[in-house]
């Protein structure tokens, strides 16, 4: 009897409760409000709505409803200009990050391609000032090193050939009248001789070869035309048997125990660049060595076709291992200046003007204009326009900059 109330006791709880469910339940689902739809859209193109549900023109696709309480509170009071709203489902797809504008210490290193090229201050046309024939070459291939004062060639030439004679005769003069009570004569042989000497200086024979001259009392036949200084021989133009003139540029010796090396710095970088400034040079040759020079010239003129500067460095070259035409790298260290900088990627350039996105939260972004200074690698300034501590988009800012002048285009 017992378990028979047990029993009947459970099946009414049971029974009450499907009851209850089926009755106060049905009453509250009943008095729960239906959600509000605003519009439908195209879930391959949001920008398309319609008032009514269907299939999307463009796709297709059907137009999915778009509740009221999925769209923020901001959407109800105006926005700023070409400012647009973005839900967080579709920020996801677009990727859209942020970050913070900032002031930094900007510390950075600026890479630029080089090339070595010649000192133009230690170059040398060797030219003779005697037109005649050339007799012997020392100097007889490019690369040759040469000292001051080393032969290069000889040359034959009839007119420094009469004028040696000239001299010889007037010494030969000089030395007869001397001790001539007739002062006028002694000293005109005394000036015949002294611009005859003048002759031969002015031809740039030397002065151990006109010492020749008088200590032989016989002309020299085969002048030799010595190095200005010491370099190497980088182009020549001087063979045996050839008729030279004065006009004639028989050598270009170069001196390269200093080189300058020309480094093309992009434009957007040549403000971190001045005179006097330490860089250095590595080469792909000699991994693992550094040289060191400074700016010497920074050309005034920008490549039209790289959007690059020349930027010209003096480098000392001991043991002559920077060769003109080598390619290497310079690195120019840049100041520690704190400017207020964002991520490259945020700022959006259309050429006349310069746009970020600001975040202003609850799906909202902004566009900004802004002016910008130096990039000093993935970080670029900003001179106006931001506060520090402003949120600023930094990825998926194209996509939301084609959507605010979509809206712009359809008001």
């Amino acid at each position: 009897m017992k378990k028979f109330a047990v029993v009947f006791l459970i099946a009414a709880a049971f029974a009450g409760g499907y009851v209850y469910a089926r009755w106060f339940g049905k009453a509250a689902v009943a008095g729960t409000p239906a959600r509000k739809i605003l519009y439908w859209v195209d879930p391959m193109h949001p920008q398309y709505k319609s008032d009514k549900p269907g299939i999307a023109p463009d796709c297709g696709m059907k137009l999915e409803p778009v509740y009221a309480d999925t769209v923020p509170v901001a959407a109800s009071t105006a926005l700023p200009p070409g400012a647009v709203q973005i839900t967080p489902e579709k920020q996801q797809l677009i990727g859209v990050a942020s970050a913070t504008a900032e002031y930094e210490t900007v510390t950075d290193t600026i890479h630029a391609a080089a090339r070595v090229t010649l000192d133009e201050t230690h170059i040398s046309k060797v030219q003779s000032r005697l037109e005649g024939w050339i007799d012997r070459v020392f100097a007889d291939f490019i690369g040759r090193q040469v000292h001051k004062g080393d032969p290069l060639l000889t040359i034959y030439s009839p007119e420094a050939l009469a004028t040696q004679q000239e001299y010889l005769l007037a010494v030969r003069a000089q030395r007869t009248m001397s001790g001539n009570p007739l002062h006028e004569m002694m000293e005109s042989t005394d000036n015949l001789a002294a611009a005859a000497r003048k002759r031969l200086e002015l031809f740039d024979i030397s002065g151990p070869q006109i010492d020749q001259i008088l200590r032989t009392a016989q002309p020299i036949e085969n002048l030799t035309l010595e190095a200005p200084f010491s370099g190497f021989v980088m182009e020549r133009n001087a063979y045996p048997k050839q008729h030279v003139t004065p006009e004639t540029v028989l050598y270009t010796v170069a001196d390269l125990s200093t080189v300058w090396v020309v480094a093309d710095v992009y434009e957007y970088e040549a403000a971190n660049v001045h005179l006097n400034q330490p860089a250095t040079l590595t080469l792909s040759y000699a991994p693992g060595r550094t040289f060191r020079g400074r700016v010497s010239n920074i050309l005034p003129q920008v490549d039209p076709a790289t959007r690059t500067l020349k930027v010209r460095l003096a480098f000392e070259n001991p043991g002559f291992a920077l060769k003109p035409d080598m390619y290497g790298e310079v690195q120019f260290q840049t100041g520690g200046a704190r400017r207020l900088v964002v991520p490259q990627s945020a700022v959006l350039n259309s050429g006349d003007r310069q746009v970020v996105f600001l975040d202003r939260g609850n799906g909202t972004f902004e566009p900004r204009n802004v002016k910008t200074g130096v990039q000093s690698g993935d970080r670029i300034e900003i001179l106006s326009g931001l506060q520090p501590g402003e949120r600023i988009v930094t990825s998926g800012n194209f996509l939301i900059d084609s959507e605010s002048q979509l809206k712009a285009a359809m008001k």
